[in-house]
């Protein structure tokens, strides 16, 4: 997502920020964060706090930034070539830029769910154990155990206990995405980050990701990128409107859905854009 200088309407875009702090305080600090892609900038000085074990939402019309926002946080940017930016992300108070930021621990604690499911082509088990092993960890019970209690939390084991050696590509689309959920929190994070999980599934095995998100708040602080409106106000606790590149609103979810303070964010969640 490539934005020009010329595309940007300075003089009608004013961020909005106004969520209330939670009990838990924040667990990631955004600070006037800027990103570009070789000369074109992509990201505009974003700021904003997310609030520990509570589910946050980014929505936006597509290409606005909602992704590669996501993508900072774990820094997988990192894997894009001419990559520079501005400003800070703070992680329980550290700036995840410093240079003795160890970054493999950082995605360990920032698990990465995908829009579309991806399963390695192993077994169920070998699957959500995956994260261990490629830790070192070895002991079988260890292995099962974790094994089980992810499959629990992602309401798959019942589904899957009796067939657990077999090839996890057989598992449903949606079956799939909640096998990718427990391999995510396996290694038990912090922080989940979600690009769109529902995006590829349908409607029911929507439903079922939607209430594994709710399981899970409180457990886990949860970050989703959603084009859907809907799924937002059911999900969230908070939310971000993103407009090219910038936030412009972001607060408490039943504000910003039913007394925005912006008038780009009413129009776009009234549906007059995007």
């Amino acid at each position: 997502m490539i934005i020009k200088p010329s595309d940007i309407e300075n003089k009608e875009i004013q961020t909005i920020y106004h969520p209330q702090k939670g009990e838990q305080g924040s667990v990631i600090d955004i600070d006037t964060f800027s990103l570009f892609y070789g000369k074109s900038q992509a990201l505009f000085d974003t700021t904003m706090d997310v609030e520990k074990g509570l589910v946050t939402a980014i929505i936006g019309p597509s290409g606005c930034g909602k992704s590669t926002l996501l993508k900072s946080l774990n820094r997988m940017n990192d894997l894009i070539d001419n990559i520079s930016i501005n400003g800070k992300i703070r992680f329980e108070g550290k700036n995840i830029f410093d240079r003795d930021t160890d970054v493999i621990n950082l995605r360990k604690q920032m698990g990465m769910v995908f829009q579309k499911p991806n399963p390695f082509p192993m077994s169920i088990a070998d699957n959500v154990t995956y994260p261990l092993k490629i830790d070192g960890i070895r002991g079988k019970n260890v292995l099962a155990e974790t094994c089980e209690r992810s499959l629990k939390r992602t309401a798959l084991w019942d589904e899957v206990k009796d067939r657990l050696n077999e090839s996890a590509l057989r598992l449903s689309g949606g079956q799939q995405q909640r096998l990718c959920i427990a391999r995510a929190i396996a290694a038990d994070p912090e922080v989940l980050l979600m690009d769109e999980p529902c995006s590829a599934l349908d409607p029911m095995a929507t439903i079922k990701i939607e209430d594994l998100i709710n399981e899970l708040k409180g457990k886990y602080t949860i970050i989703i990128v959603t084009h859907n409106m809907q799924q937002a106000a059911r999900v969230s606790n908070n939310t971000a409107f993103m407009y090219i590149g910038r936030i412009i609103e972001y607060g408490k979810t039943d504000i910003i859905f039913t007394k925005p303070k912006s008038m780009k964010t009413q129009d776009y969640v009234t549906g007059r854009f995007g």
